[in-house]
Formats: structure tokens, C-alpha cells, sequence
């Protein structure tokens, strides 16, 4: 039987028994439990945190971050089944981005051109995306565990939304502790912070999810 043929008949084969859903996927709670216990314990809550709930662009960062998050997971699953489907899933990805860029552009042209460039480096820009990344380790190594247990046809694209759902659910952890609002900021540097693992993921699917 042809690969093709056999991953045909896996997506229509209805009687096949799966693990209940938290039992597959409770690694990747757990990783996310030690992401934030490591965010807390080696960075620290940003102090105040309460007065910064006040704050519009506070939660601005934190839906951005939190749609990402959720698209991504989303993504994960669909790519650890064969033969299924995106759909929609590309534009509720997008979407978030051209938002926030639309939000970067508005408030760097209400901002006066001399601080226009802070809004954009902040003062946390070189350690930022790093510091995301790292965050993700856990997350993206229990990401790639579950689904080497599941059936990626595509292990390059599944890598890659392991490694973007693990960095925007690990960008989301550090909203606590990061100290920039600037739309602009977020827009650029934490989406980079979500894109290393992305690309770590898509260099790593080939070789730990191929079947």
C-alpha cells in the first residue's frame, strides 16, 4: 500500500480509539505549569502588576499574545491528524498580526518623532525575543512529545506550529513580567520571540515527527 493510500484511510477510518483528550495533551499542560513556575522564579511578576491591569495597552499585549496562543494550539491539533484541514485557521492567525500592526502604526503617528524610536526598542528589545524563546523550551519539547504520538503527515509544518503555539503561549507567560506597552514594541519583538522556536520547529519536525 502507498504511503498516500495508507494516510487516506487513516482520516476516514472512524473506528479508530484514541486517548482521551487529557490524557494526550496533559505533557503539554504540565510544560506550561513549568514555564510559569520559571518565569516566576528566575524573572519575578512585574511588580504593581494590579496598577498595570488599569492599563488599555496592557491588555492590548495580552489579547494579542492570547489570540496567538490559542490559533497556535489550535493549529497544533489539526497538524498531528492526517488529512485534516486548516480551513479558517490561517486568516485567525493573521488576524491578530494586522491588528496589531494597524495599533503599532496609529500610535507611532500620534507619537512625537524624537520618541518614536523609544516606543519601538523599548529598553528591553535585546533580551525580549531570548528570553520568550527560552521560556517556550518546555512547552515546544512536550508539544513535539504529544504529537510524536499522534499521526503528523506533514512533521515540517507540525513542528513549525508546535515551536509558534509553544512561543506565543510562553510570550503570554512573560507579559507578566515584560514592562513595554508600546504596540509597536509588542508588534516586532515578541512576534519574534514566537518565531525562533517557530523555525526550530520547522528545522526539527522532519527528523522527530516523521513516521
Amino acid at each position: 500500500m502507498k504511503t498516500d493510500d495508507f494516510i487516506t484511510m487513516l482520516a476516514k477510518d472512524g473506528t479508530v480509539r484514541r486517548r482521551p483528550f487529557l490524557v494526550t495533551w496533559s505533557p503539554v499542560a504540565v510544560a506550561m505549569v513549568l514555564s510559569a513556575v520559571l518565569m516566576a522564579v528566575t524573572l519575578g511578576v512585574r511588580p504593581h502588576l494590579e496598577q498595570w491591569a488599569g492599563a488599555p495597552l496592557f491588555w492590548l499585549k495580552c489579547g494579542f499574545v492570547a489570540a496567538l496562543a490559542a490559533a497556535g494550539l489550535r493549529a497544533v491539533r489539526i497538524a498531528a491528524i492526517p488529512g485534516a484541514r486548516f480551513g479558517t485557521l490561517p486568516w485567525l492567525l493573521a488576524a491578530p498580526v494586522v491588528l496589531m500592526a494597524i495599533a503599532a502604526v496609529a500610535t507611532l503617528l500620534a507619537t512625537d518623532t524624537g520618541a518614536r524610536a523609544q516606543q519601538f526598542w523599548g529598553s528591553t528589545w535585546r533580551t525580549c525575543p531570548l528570553l520568550i524563546a527560552l521560556l517556550a523550551l518546555p512547552i515546544f519539547a512536550a508539544l513535539l512529545h504529544v504529537m510524536r504520538g499522534l499521526a503528523p503527515t506533514r512533521p515540517r509544518l507540525a513542528g513549525a506550529m508546535a515551536g509558534f503555539a509553544a512561543g506565543a503561549t510562553a510570550a503570554l507567560l512573560y507579559c507578566l513580567h515584560c514592562p513595554e506597552l508600546a504596540p509597536s514594541f509588542v508588534a516586532f519583538w515578541y512576534l519574534l520571540g514566537m518565531l525562533i522556536p517557530t523555525a526550530a520547529g520547522a528545522l526539527a519536525g522532519r527528523a522527530v515527527l516523521a513516521w
